[in-house]
């Protein structure tokens, strides 16, 4: 018995005393109520607080309303004992037969284990990184492509249709000047003012040459441009390559230009004479505002400039509308820690356009990352030269340790990491400890294939798995399906890391505990106590492989 199938028996419970006229509730009865593990040992296997949260509605005290529930809950199959305690808590106690099921459904379930329907009919948007093509990835953006990949996955995993979305900033002023500092690479001129610096635009240079022979007997308006135009292609193949290297893979690669292409639905053209047609629009100074003080904005916005140009506004003014016009009912924005004023204009901007943003909007802030190595930060700078790019990075810490140690804190804390720390062979490594619990299951399946031993199928006895501690990774076990369906909710696959960390460690204590041998001593015959067993280190493996799939980072079978 799980969490969500305990809930459906408190939950049956309260319908049968409602029937029965024990309890009345005017609301009617939930479709679930909150069961949690109890955090001390000794108050059952799990616990809720149902009476405390309804025992008011019914007109009566908590303690009387869970005395009724706890008396209905001990005649249901598969329950040993319910417990009321404190104010009203409820603490159940259930049979090892039902408990050991949970077992048997992990394995059953295999890679869909975890996963849900409960966010079926959503079509979730979320874009991340969205990086200038003006150089390579580096550790600026190396948080995001974690955390926004992640999130994307625990959203699929809770039944939502997401598109992860890459926004490239293709237009304006720092494209021309990323086009002149590889032409004066080419031609052996000084970098322009505020251009780009660093060994990769040299290497830019040199490779748009070797492609394109003739561009250098080219006009020189057009040889900019050619510069400009095989650079940014070449540099967004390199983006590219690097993410899909990281385990992060975009579905759609939105070009900014794309937006000013034409005056079709959803481009910048469109998108003003539809705020001109709503009354969101004044003019003033001989600029073009956005009235988002309307909607709690600290300031109207400038859409168009007096000299005629267009703002960065206007454009995320116009993407937001493409991507709700492309059928998503909700995007998210995860956008770096200098962006913090970004989160109120966009709300405005989604209620000017109208839509009700705390439904269709979701902008997250990051914090900076620190990287330490030998006691001295790995310092960045695009355009100073001194790159440590995401493929070095790759290279010095490797695609798991860097993908787990970024994934497993909130996006919104500051974060400093140190490069022997998170790449030690040590079970104070918390990714070492994850894949290594992981590879202690395989090794322990690999062992019992040698003997003989095969999963029991119908045979399989839960009833067996008795002891305090099957108990407890059972328990274990059965809150995944839970930290998933939370994570997907609250934005924070690092509440996956967590509790792949915490569970790791309860399968460590169960493997100590001699009563818990899973293999039979010496010459000792297999029983039917070492099959139930195999059936549990086979759900335990699943559940390991499942979490660090979510989080991006592979299980290995050996370490």
């Amino acid at each position: 018995m799980n969490p969500e199938q305990l809930s459906e028996t408190i939950v049956d419970a309260l319908t049968a005393l409602v029937a029965d006229g024990a309890i009345t509730l005017p609301d009617g009865v939930p479709t679930q109520v909150t069961v949690e593990r109890p955090r001390q040992k000794g108050h059952g296997d799990y616990a809720t607080n149902v009476a405390l949260q309804l025992a008011k509605k019914a007109g009566t005290n908590p303690r009387a309303f869970a005395d009724l529930v706890a008396e209905r809950l001990r005649a249901t199959d598969g329950i040993s004992d319910v417990e009321v305690a404190g104010p009203g808590f409820l603490n159940v106690t259930v049979e090892a037969g039902a408990q050991g099921q949970v077992a048997a459904d992990v394995v059953a379930a295999g890679a869909a284990y975890g996963r849900s329907q409960d966010m079926a009919g959503h079509a979730i948007n979320i874009e991340f990184i969205s990086a200038n093509p003006t150089g390579p990835l580096h550790l600026g953006h190396t948080r995001w492509a974690v955390l926004g990949d992640a999130i994307a996955r625990v959203l699929e995993a809770a039944g939502a249709k997401v598109a992860r979305e890459f926004y490239i900033n293709d237009r304006g002023n720092q494209m021309n000047l990323f086009g002149a500092s590889i032409e004066a690479a080419a031609l052996g001129n000084p970098v322009p003012e505020d251009g780009y610096r660093g060994d990769y635009v040299a290497d830019l240079a040199a490779e748009v040459v070797q492609q394109q022979p003739g561009i250098l007997d080219l006009p020189a308006d057009e040889r900019l441009v050619a510069f400009r135009e095989a650079g940014y292609a070449i540099q967004l193949k390199q983006q590219q390559d690097q993410l899909d290297g990281f385990n992060t893979h975009f579905d759609v690669w939105f070009s900014e230009r794309d937006l000013h292409a034409d005056e079709s639905h959803g481009s910048v053209a469109d998108t003003l004479r539809s705020l001109k047609d709503n009354g969101h629009l004044f003019e003033a100074d001989g600029a073009l505002w956005m009235r988002t003080t309307d909607f709690g904005d600290d300031k109207d916005r400038v859409l168009i400039r007096s000299n005629g140009e267009l703002t960065y506004f206007a454009s995320d003014t116009a993407y937001y509308l493409n991507k709700r016009a492309r059928g998503f009912d909700h995007c998210i924005y995860l956008l770096g820690a200098d962006h913090h004023g970004y989160v109120g204009r966009l709300r405005a901007m989604a209620a000017c356009v109208g839509d009700d943003p705390a439904l269709t909007l979701d902008v997250m802030i990051g914090q900076l990352v620190k990287i330490m190595q030998g006691g001295e930060e790995l310092r960045l700078s695009k355009r100073a030269g001194t790159i440590v790019t995401l493929d070095e990075l790759v290279d010095q810490i490797g695609v798991d340790a860097l993908r787990y140690s970024l994934a497993r804190y909130p996006a919104d804390s500051p974060l400093t990491l140190d490069v022997a720390e998170i790449t030690k062979a040590s079970s104070d490594n918390p990714v070492y400890y994850v894949q290594y619990a992981h590879a202690r299951t395989c090794r322990m399946i690999g062992n019992a294939t040698d003997l003989g031993m095969s999963l029991p199928g119908e045979a399989f006895d839960p009833s067996l798995l008795s002891h305090d501690r099957d108990g407890e990774l059972l328990r274990a076990l059965a809150d995944y399906p839970r930290v998933v369906a939370s994570a997907a909710e609250l934005r924070e696959p690092h509440r996956v890391a967590r509790y792949l960390e915490d569970t790791a460690s309860v399968f460590n204590k169960w493997y100590d505990t001699k009563e818990c041998r899973m293999l039979p001593m010496g010459d000792e015959p297999v029983t039917p106590t070492n099959e139930a067993r195999l059936v549990l280190v086979h759900a335990t493996r699943t559940v390991i492989a499942n979490g660090l799939d979510l989080l991006g980072v592979t299980a290995p079978e050996r370490m």
